[in-house]
C-alpha cells in the first residue's frame, strides 16, 4: 500500500461517515411533521436477533402529526413500543390492540433544545469517527515507515495532510450540526 492510497482510503471512509451522518441522523430530525424515517435506525430483539423496526412492522402516516406502527407478529407490540419510547426522539407510543400509534410532540423550546443536544450529541460521534479513521490512517503510515517502505519526511507529509482531510471533515460535521441546530430553534 502506498501514502497515496492511504490517503485515498481514509478520505473515502471520511465521506462515506460524514454521508452517513447526514443521512442517518440530520434527515430523521425534522421539525414540525411526521415521518417515518424517523423510527428507521430503532432496533428490537426479535428472538435472539437485535434487528431493524422496520423487518418486523409496517410503518405508515395516519396524519401530519402520528405514525401507525404495524407489528406482524402481535407478540412483538409490547416490545416494539418499550423500543420507541427508549430511542432519544422523546416519543410516547400507545398501542391499541394490535396497533401503536406514534403521537409527535408538540416543539415547545424545551422539546427544541432537547433535539438540539441530540443533534449534537451525534454531530460529537460522527467526529470521533473521522479521529478514529485518521489515527488507522496514521497507524498505516507508520508501519510503512517500520517497513522501510517511505521516509520519515513523506511520513511526516502524509500525516499532516491526513489531518488536513481530518479537519476539513470535522469542519464539515460543524457546519452541518450548526445548520440544523439553528433550523431546529427557528419557531
Amino acid at each position: 500500500m502506498t501514502i497515496a492510497d492511504i490517503k485515498k482510503d481514509a478520505e473515502h471512509k471520511m465521506r462515506r461517515s460524514l454521508e452517513g451522518f447526514q443521512k442517518d441522523y440530520l434527515t430523521k430530525i425534522r421539525t414540525g411533521r411526521a415521518h417515518t424515517g424517523l423510527l428507521d435506525h430503532i432496533r428490537i430483539e426479535y428472538y435472539g436477533s437485535n434487528i431493524s423496526i422496520l423487518q418486523v412492522a409496517n410503518l405508515t402516516l395516519i396524519d401530519a402529526n402520528t405514525i401507525s406502527v404495524q407489528p406482524w407478529d402481535k407478540k412483538m407490540v409490547a416490545v416494539i413500543t418499550k423500543a420507541i419510547r427508549e430511542s432519544h426522539f422523546g416519543l410516547n407510543p400507545v398501542s391499541q390492540g394490535e396497533l401503536i400509534r406514534v403521537p409527535m410532540p408538540v416543539l415547545t423550546e424545551e422539546r427544541r433544545r432537547e433535539l438540539s443536544k441530540v443533534v449534537k450529541s451525534e454531530g460529537e460521534n460522527a467526529k470521533v469517527v473521522i479521529r478514529n479513521l485518521r489515527r488507522d490512517a496514521n497507524d498505516q503510515l507508520k508501519k510503512l515507515l517500520k517497513d522501510k517502505d517511505i521516509s520519515e519526511d513523506d511520513e511526516r507529509r502524509a500525516q499532516d495532510e491526513v489531518q488536513k482531510l481530518t479537519d476539513k471533515f470535522v469542519g464539515e460535521i460543524e457546519k452541518l450540526v450548526q445548520i440544523k441546530e439553528s433550523e431546529i430553534m427557528t419557531v
